[in-house]
């Protein structure tokens, strides 16, 4: 894990750190670079919460989260979405992902996980420890994903190819370094339920990457995105019920 890493990690998931090759051994700062966003997101959410009302603070902290990455996840999101969701042969789907536009599915997904997120943290208290907890093991997810799981698109050469040969080792160490600072920051805030909202996210997180195995024989950069979105929307929802 070198500088040159860190750069690449924050190149390729956020608009800040120029322009930067990605290798395989930016997958091991993810998590750093989730927690880096979650700490922007959740303080902004935090402080707009203390100088206005709860539904336009809830609505700037997306705002700064869209910003922060460049809207890459939401338009994984909703390529994912176009892709996975209709009733398409391997090949169709792969091909809709690449298009860029917007169909019906992608439309009404990126539509309800913006919808979802603003009600969830209209609904909160601020805490900024959830959101770091979240945006940690969403990133961490994805490298763990690129690690593990078959990339669908190894024959074409696809955008995540760079970071596949050698991603073993940095994805393991995405892995430790993400648990610690994702249960870390659920155990200092509201230990139950925000452990309970990582898992519940992941176990979402996971349920698209297996669909995307499912329908295109494995991950690309849209389920990427698509699983980090899942995670993260559906932790704050079980973080903003009745506990």
């Amino acid at each position: 894990m070198t500088v040159a890493d860190a750069r690449g990690a924050f190149a390729f998931l956020t608009p800040l750190g120029g322009a930067a090759a990605p290798a395989p051994g930016a997958l091991g700062w993810f998590p750093v670079v989730g927690a880096a966003i979650g700490s922007v997101v959740g303080a902004t959410w935090w402080g707009m919460e203390r100088i206005g009302p709860p539904a336009v603070a809830a609505a700037v902290a997306i705002a700064v989260d869209l910003a922060a990455t460049g809207l890459l996840h939401l338009d994984g999101l909703t390529d994912a979405a176009d892709g996975l969701l209709p009733h398409l042969d391997t090949e169709r789907r792969l091909a809709v992902m690449r298009e860029p536009t917007l169909g019906a599915f992608g439309l009404a997904a990126g539509a309800v996980a913006l919808l979802v997120r603003w009600a969830a943290l209209f609904s909160l208290r601020p805490s900024v420890l959830l959101v770091v907890g979240l945006w940690t093991a969403s990133r961490t997810t994805m490298a763990v994903v690129a690690t593990v799981v078959p990339y669908a698109r190894a024959q074409e050469g696809g955008l995540a190819t760079a970071f596949l040969d050698g991603a073993r080792r940095p994805g393991w160490t995405a892995l430790a370094v993400g648990t610690v600072l994702a249960v870390g920051a659920a155990l200092a805030g509201r230990p139950v339920p925000d452990v309970v909202a990582l898992a519940a996210g992941g176990l979402g997180a996971w349920a698209v990457v297996a669909l995307a195995v499912r329908r295109v024989g494995g991950f690309t950069g849209d389920v990427l995105g698509a699983a980090g979105m899942v995670l993260e929307s559906i932790g704050l929802v079980v973080g903003a019920l009745k506990w």
